[in-house]
């Protein structure tokens, strides 16, 4: 992926980061994408593993495997690559690829985003976008099991 990355870059292509678990792909993810894919050329998600989804967000999770959700996203065409990492967070991912910009929700304070150093330092941004409101994979869940209310 950092062959790739270093390529697009060698052709004065923007690359734009974003990363998230992706489980139950929903149309809040789906806007993510798209408005993540039109602040650049090439748009990389970091997409959490089973194993860090399990860590971060309890047993039962996460409900759609690695593989699963990489190829759903892969299938997008707002998406360029996708890459499965292991940690809690993808800061080492951010400095091997060092994105021009880095997006994540409206959701996170700008002094949360975990890698906004990293990609400030190198000269990159950091973009939050609004979220569309009424989805969450929580929720869904929820809503699946029977125990949600709309």
């Amino acid at each position: 992926m950092i062959i790739q990355v270093k390529q697009w870059r060698s052709c004065g292509e923007t690359v734009v980061f974003t990363n998230g678990c992706f489980d139950l792909l929903h149309p809040g993810h789906i806007d993510l994408l798209h408005r993540s894919s039109a602040l650049g050329d090439r748009l990389v998600v970091g997409l959490n593993s089973d194993r860090s989804i399990s860590k971060l967000k309890g047993a039962g999770r996460p409900i759609v495997t690695e593989n699963d959700r990489a190829a759903l996203l892969n299938a997008l065409a707002a998406v360029d690559a996708v890459v499965i990492f292991n940690e809690d967070t993808p800061l080492d991912l951010l400095n091997k690829l060092k994105p021009d910009v880095l997006v994540k929700g409206a959701d996170y304070a700008l002094d949360k985003i975990v890698g906004r150093e990293i990609v400030e330092s190198n000269g990159g941004r950091v973009a939050r976008i609004p979220l569309l409101q009424g989805y969450n994979t929580t929720d869904i869940e929820k809503r699946i099991m029977g125990n949600y209310s709309k």
